[in-house]
């Protein structure tokens, strides 16, 4: 007599049934934001923003408390750019969790600008360290890894970006930059960058330096160091080596 046939598990029906319908539940990966905005609001910090920050002009929008938390809840994300507020709102989940939802990219560059006073600057320029006649301006480039899909990958291999930042030495004040993307190398035109950082020293200053790494040691950068009539900056006799250069302008 033959044997039955083992019936393979493949013939079997599913144990359970496939709904088409979209569940009426919202989802979120970023489960653990609420916590951190919970924290945000029983330090009475929305508080303290209304109290100290007033920049809106009408009522409608969003408030300066609701804007502050959004950029809290960015950076906690590991948000690195105001368009990244496009892929929270793109997590229905969220809004309903912390209950609002993040702003635009738009909205959110707005409320930035707002901070924004060219008079507030020009009137700190006017105070800041009179007596300061010394400036050295330090110039680098520095990789910053990002895991953003746009990132290009840097010469050490991971993705990211290579901004370039010239720094007052002196004073550990930030004097100009240029974002860059991670492929550009730091040796790429790095004159222009030099040229803002000494347009941005007050006239109080009357004796230069400049001073940075092998990545400076290009041909445009060098040779304006050298000529004394330096074009958009300062102009004077210059004394230098290959890694700090000395000029003095004689102002009155």
């Amino acid at each position: 007599m033959k044997k039955a046939r083992k019936p393979s598990p493949t013939e079997s029906p599913l144990l359970f049934e496939i709904d088409p319908e979209p569940l009426p539940e919202k989802l979120t990966a970023l489960g653990g934001v609420p916590l951190l905005v919970q924290r945000f609001r029983s330090l009475g910090l929305p508080a303290r923003v209304r109290e100290h920050v007033r920049i809106k002009r009408r009522e409608r929008g969003y408030d300066e408390a609701t804007m502050v938390e959004s950029f809290v809840v960015l950076n906690a994300v590991g948000g690195e750019c105001c368009d990244d507020f496009e892929r929270l709102r793109e997590d229905p989940g969220l809004s309903e969790l912390i209950g609002h939802e993040v702003p635009t990219p738009a909205v959110a560059r707005k409320f930035l600008n707002q901070f924004h006073e060219e008079e507030k600057i020009e009137e700190a320029k006017g105070r800041r360290c009179p007596d300061q006649r010394i400036a050295t301006v330090d110039q680098d480039a520095t990789i910053i890894e990002s895991r953003k899909q746009l990132a290009l990958r840097t010469y050490e291999g991971e993705r990211g970006y290579q901004p370039m930042l010239a720094v007052w030495a002196e004073m550990n004040v930030a004097l100009a930059d240029e974002f860059r993307d991670g492929n550009v190398c730091a040796q790429m035109a790095p004159l222009t960058v030099a040229k803002k950082a000494f347009a941005a020293l007050p006239e109080t200053v009357t004796t230069y330096y400049y001073r940075g790494d092998s990545a400076c040691h290009e041909s445009g950068l060098i040779n304006w160091l050298r000529d004394e009539n330096r074009a958009e900056g300062p102009r004077g006799r210059r004394m230098g080596s290959r890694t700090r250069w000395r000029f003095e302008n004689a102002r009155k």
